[in-house]
């Protein structure tokens, strides 16, 4: 199946479908330095950069699957909050795009900020332009006029394509990416193909994880770590792990344990000895601060993060047992994101850290994907291509 990227990124949601199975059509960024690594790692003519405006939608052909992160500013904790009066809010673009090509599905992700309450009418203006997009605004109509006739959608005349959409907060570290990542992602499947979808179930817990640390002792076994360097049952965890033993007796829980730091970063080499590695260099000036005390080694690390105003080091720093940190370089970052070590990330460090920070973690990516093409394969050979459903409009 062919899967068009919009708002690619280094193009970790790309590497993931790719690994699930689909095969790219095009991807479009407006970035330099983000084409520079979609180029590097993925068929160079077939990434476009610049603006998603000048675009050709209508050059692809058939595309299954239209994915992507739509700029995520407008709606970040961190950002301005300006959501549709943000220059930078490209979903109505993503929906432009679900119009022309009719794919069979989408997927988009983006931060946990879309769902404040604030933003509550333009999300829900968001997911009834993704449910029907060919119903078009009438003329001199904003968004807010728009949206009302949306809602009556159901007593106004619409033939055009609809589709079933849901969407999800989902923490990356339920699915085996070692990183409490919070975002929100949404999957829309078209209503002809008569598929059914529900979000992958979550593989990983963090009630696994502390058994394995406090009860079983399997994870401190499993990287060979001595008593005295064991991390102490801190005294808010405590009465977690007092019911964890009351809720499962015996038996540990079914799901496997979150990844932390340390299982990630298995197999690096200290980034300040002679190893080789390209992208695993030291960066000196790491400091903690109030609210910025870098991530535990022993547990899944904090949301690798972008940054408006450059790379904010609490975010991008490990901390020790002893309580030393250091950044992450590079290399340890794409681990943290579920890169593959060989993808490359062009751009210096700094540069390299955003495109990270802003990417989809390629086993999230990968995971939503297997699960879409299942579901779309098990419908595929009996339901007409996206042009033949768009002559038929």
């Amino acid at each position: 199946m062919k899967s068009l990227e919009i708002f690619s990124g280094a193009g970790g949601l790309a590497k993931g479908l790719e690994l699930a199975g689909f095969q790219h059509s095009a991807f479009v960024e407006f970035n330099k330095h983000a084409c520079a690594s979609l180029r590097e790692n993925f068929d160079a003519e077939k990434v476009f950069f610049g603006d998603i405006k000048d675009f050709d939608l209508d050059g692809l052909g058939d595309v299954d699957v239209a994915a992507g992160g739509p700029p995520c500013q407008p709606f970040s904790l961190g950002g301005k909050h300006k959501a549709d009066q943000d220059s930078r809010d490209m979903f109505p673009y993503a929906i432009r795009a679900i119009e022309r090509l009719t794919p069979k599905a989408f997927v988009f992700e983006n931060v946990k900020g879309l769902l404040r309450s604030s933003f509550a009418d333009y999300f829900e203006y968001i997911i009834l332009r993704l449910t029907y997009p060919g119903f078009i605004a009438r003329p001199g109509a904003d968004w807010k006029e728009h949206l009302s006739d949306l809602r009556s959608i159901g007593q106004l005349p619409y033939a055009g394509t609809k589709y079933n959409v849901s969407f999800k907060l989902i923490n990356a570290a339920n699915y085996g990416v070692p990183q409490t990542r919070e975002r929100v992602v949404i999957v829309g499947t078209r209503t002809d193909l008569g598929v059914h979808w529900s979000f992958p179930a979550e593989t990983h817990s963090e009630d696994r994880l502390l058994w394995e640390m406090f009860v079983s002792g399997e994870y401190w076994k499993r990287h060979k770590v001595s008593k005295s360097e064991r991390a102490p049952i801190a005294e808010a965890l405590q009465e977690q792990i007092i019911r964890l033993k009351g809720k499962y007796g015996m038996f540990e829980p079914e799901q496997l344990p979150w990844r932390t730091v340390r299982d990630a970063l298995q197999g690096i080499p200290d980034p300040q000895s002679q190893h080789g590695i390209e992208d695993h260099i030291f960066h000196d000036g790491a400091r903690t601060y109030p609210g910025h005390t870098g991530s535990d080694i022993d547990w899944p690390a904090k949301t690798i993060k972008a940054g408006g105003h450059g790379v904010p080091g609490g975010e991008n720093m490990i901390r020790y047992r002893d309580g030393s940190v250091r950044y992450f370089t590079v290399c340890e970052a794409k681990r943290i994101q579920t890169f593959p070590d060989s993808f490359v990330i062009k751009g210096a460090w700094g540069e390299a850290m955003r495109q990270i920070g802003n990417a989809v973690p390629v086993l999230l990516g990968e995971t939503i994907g297997r699960e879409l093409a299942g579901r779309l394969g098990a419908r595929g050979g009996s339901v007409n291509t996206g042009r033949a459903y768009r002559a038929r409009l």
